[in-house]
């Protein structure tokens, strides 16, 4: 079939799905895949997804054997979006060497080996990847220098993937959203809200410059950047890293 192919990593949280249903509604085939095997089945009921996979990309094997299937299952990949991500906040001296590897494992190496897999199809397609980065990848967070870390190095990654790619026609960007109102932020808000997930939400908010009328990023507005970006018409665009966050990082 010479319809295009999308991975979606990450497909069952509240980003990853916006983007599988905007792919879909796009016209292309998607391939989903996340940890969450409840969450998948969902996503798997209320879209017709290609190919639906319920696999722990923190073991690069598993990065190459989740590419292999979708392979098998569609014949092609056109592009390759990692949304799987995890947060954890607190101090440096705080932070065990679990949630460090559980961090680093989710938002980056596992970023890194599923680009890895997915680098030779590509090639063939002219295709392209797009990783979900943050503001925080760019800018310092208080009270998040793990998550800043991961971060920050998913897009160095991306940019450096985007010069050594290009020669063989493959783009490679990052998408650096705010606070996205999903059921991470909200784990977020019930996990380091001291009791108050509403005030900690607030604070958050406060962030912005939009002030009284700030609101969180939706969820469809971001999948709506991605898909622009995987669309043969944004060629010219490579190695870019693209903020969508109402201005809070602007200033930085």
């Amino acid at each position: 079939m010479t319809q295009p192919v999308v991975l979606i990593t990450g497909a069952a949280g509240g980003l990853g799905s916006a983007l599988a249903r905007r792919f879909v509604d796009g016209g292309w085939r998607v391939a989903a895949s996340d940890i969450n095997s409840d969450g998948l089945h969902a996503l798997a009921n209320s879209l017709p997804l290609a190919a639906c996979e319920t696999i722990d990309l923190r073991r690069p094997i598993n990065c190459t054997e989740l590419l292999s299937r979708v392979l098998a299952s569609t014949g092609r990949l056109d592009a390759l979006v990692n949304a799987a991500g995890v947060w954890r906040e607190g101090p440096v001296e705080s932070c065990s060497e679990a949630e460090f590897d559980l961090v680093m494992d989710v938002n980056l190496k596992a970023a890194f080996f599923m680009c890895a897999a997915a680098i030779p199809a590509l090639r063939d397609s002219r295709g392209g990847i797009v990783n979900i980065a943050s503001d925080a990848g760019h800018q310092g967070n208080r009270n998040a220098a793990l998550y800043c870390a991961s971060k920050g190095a998913l897009t160095l990654l991306s940019k450096t993937l985007a010069l050594d790619l290009a020669p063989d026609g493959v783009r490679v960007n990052c998408v650096s959203p705010g606070d996205i109102a999903t059921p991470m932020l909200d784990f977020q808000a019930e996990q380091y809200g001291n009791g108050d997930p509403q005030a900690y939400k607030r604070e958050l908010l406060a962030l912005y410059p939009q002030g009284r009328n700030a609101r969180f990023i939706r969820p469809d507005e971001v999948a709506e950047l991605v898909w622009f970006l995987c669309q043969p018409y944004a060629e010219a665009i490579s190695g870019a890293n693209l903020a969508i966050d109402f201005g809070l990082s602007a200033g930085k």
